[in-house]
């Protein structure tokens, strides 16, 4: 019998089961099921306590014997607690949507709130927003009176709130709409947290607007379900999901290495990997490996601008993943989209040295001599700077640099 889980229908890169690890549920598993197994599942009983996700929460909710109120005005139950044969519906999503918001600063009372998505979140958005005190909650769909084609003519509002799964892995880099039409938004939230940082979430940091990624939703609501499993009195919670939160930022973060070609990234990224435990990915053999042609070849053949596109593409699939160390091509910075694809999920670490000391054979771009590397370096220098979360100057010994980087962003 299984205990404790996640019941869902495609649940392989969910982070539930690691944070009820974190929690102290060893007992916890995910749990892929088709509809007809889900409530098979829930009828046999044969469990403690699991939560629900997509797509069974409606059906969550009409299988428990016991609803709380909160399930009753979402609509949906996402957390089921078997005591001695009687389930007990509850949705602890709202507590965690609530926690988002206030956590990141977002708020919603007295303001004008799009809501994007109609299904079970966004009705734990809107939730949400009543309980908060919003002013008016407009709710965008595709087909309804308010649509991404019509969605312009409330382009007043003053918080965004995204429960779409546009954006979310594999589909990186998608966003539902454009905030270039929404001039007096102040803050903007997104329920997905895989990417960390969705390119919705993107463009509001990069307007240096308020923003709350599905993370610390997903942690909060994880805290509540255990407390509700086991009885738990609930205090600290807010401690207890600040350090969770970081503890699963930490671990799932890829660690992205940026500097000028010939700095090292390859070598101290090889040796971080390692010492670490994670997988190393150079994104020249990476490329490379993908079109047939090295970086060199595919340069003096094509051009830079064919050889740029075909980086682009790598970065947009090596990206996506989760705890690895990647070393990037030193012009990888140059295209603003690739900036974002690099901090979407990811500490970036920008390796600094000094040009004298920069290997130089086999990359035709830093050919030419010293003039031609100085311009260079002045061109991407800043980018490197904008893009990174902090630098490193490149020691002599490499493993002085990886103790370095490992000391900055923690094992």
């Amino acid at each position: 019998m299984q205990k404790y889980g996640l019941c869902g229908e495609r649940l392989g890169h969910s982070y539930s089961q690691i944070i009820h690890n974190m929690l102290g549920n060893p007992e916890y598993r995910l749990m892929n099921m088709t509809r007809d197994e889900f409530r098979d599942f829930m009828k046999k009983r044969e469990f403690c306590a699991v939560n629900v996700t997509i797509p069974y929460k409606t059906d969550a909710l009409a299988l428990c014997d016991i609803v709380s109120d909160e399930a009753k005005m979402i609509g949906s139950v996402n957390t089921v607690v078997n005591k001695n044969g009687i389930l007990y519906g509850y949705n602890t999503d709202i507590a965690g949507f609530i926690y988002m918001l206030e956590s990141a600063g977002i708020s919603v009372k007295g303001q004008k709130v799009l809501i994007l998505g109609t299904g079970g979140t966004s009705l734990t958005a809107q939730a949400a927003c009543d309980k908060l005190g919003a002013r008016e909650k407009i709710v965008v769909s595709r087909n309804g009176s308010v649509n991404y084609e019509n969605v312009t003519k409330h382009s007043d509002a003053q918080i965004i709130l995204n429960t779409t799964p546009v954006g979310m892995f594999p589909e990186n880099g998608k966003t539902p709409l454009s905030l270039d039409a929404f001039p007096q938004i102040e803050g903007v939230a997104d329920v997905i947290y895989n990417p960390e940082t969705t390119r919705l979430l993107h463009d509001a940091k990069v307007r240096g607007l308020k923003t709350a990624g599905g993370l610390s939703m997903l942690v909060y609501q994880a805290i509540e379900a255990d407390r509700l499993f086991f009885e738990k009195n609930g205090e600290n919670c807010d401690v207890l999901a600040k350090k969770a939160e970081e503890s699963i930022r930490r671990g799932v973060r890829n660690i992205i290495l940026v500097g000028m070609p010939g700095c090292g990234k390859s070598t101290v990224g090889k040796m971080l990997a390692q010492k670490l435990d994670r997988e190393f990915i150079d994104a020249d053999t990476y490329i490379a490996e993908k079109f047939g042609r090295t970086p060199e070849e595919i340069i003096i053949a094509d051009g830079e601008d064919a050889f740029r596109s075909m980086e682009t593409e790598a970065l947009y699939d090596i990206t996506k993943l989760s705890s690895a160390v990647i070393a990037c091509g030193g012009g990888a910075v140059l295209r603003e989209y690739n900036r974002y694809l690099i901090r979407q999920n990811s500490v970036c670490i920008y390796l600094e040295r000094k040009l004298e000391k920069l290997a130089t054979g086999g990359r035709p771009l830093s050919a030419g001599g010293p003039d031609r590397l100085k311009k260079l370096y002045d061109q991407r220098d800043p980018l490197y700077r904008e893009v990174s979360d902090f630098s490193v100057e490149i020691h002599e010994n490499s493993g002085k640099t990886v103790d370095t980087i490992i000391e900055r962003v923690g094992k």
